[in-house]
């Protein structure tokens, strides 16, 4: 039982980090560059693959959609864990899927971000690697 209840806490940790991220994103200037000259530049500048969008507007919607993904990773990890944890712990693809995009996200967060998404990853997956640990070699 304390595997399923870590598998929560994890996928609440990550839920909770898309969450924030997502807010971040629309509702706060957190993500905007402190160099005035280079955020009008993303303003007006088109990346090479199309001058349909400018590279403030891929920003906007990179880090949506990275926050989506997240959030969707959380939930549906709390939906499948409450729902079918029989069906799932009598394999490890489910658990070790979740531990190897995690695990990337880690990766990321240690070379691309900062201290605290990085801290609650890494929460994350202690929590899942604790949890296949307890269900799969207790």
């Amino acid at each position: 039982m304390m595997a399923k209840y870590l598998w929560y806490v994890g996928s609440s940790i990550f839920a909770t980090l898309g969450i924030i991220h997502l807010y971040y994103t629309f509702f706060s200037n957190k993500f905007s560059s402190r160099n005035e000259k280079a955020l009008e530049e993303m303003k007006t500048s088109h990346p090479l693959i199309s001058r349909e969008t400018t590279l403030w507007k891929a920003w906007i919607g990179f880090n949506a959609s990275h926050s989506s993904g997240a959030i969707f990773i959380g939930i549906m990890n709390i939906y499948i864990i409450s729902n079918f944890y029989p069906t799932v712990k009598n394999g490890v693809f489910f658990f070790l899927f979740n531990i190897v995009t995690v695990g990337f996200y880690l990766w990321l967060a240690k070379r691309y971000w900062f201290k605290a998404p990085f801290f609650g990853i890494l929460l994350t997956l202690i929590c899942f690697l604790t949890s296949f640990a307890l269900t799969f070699f207790n």
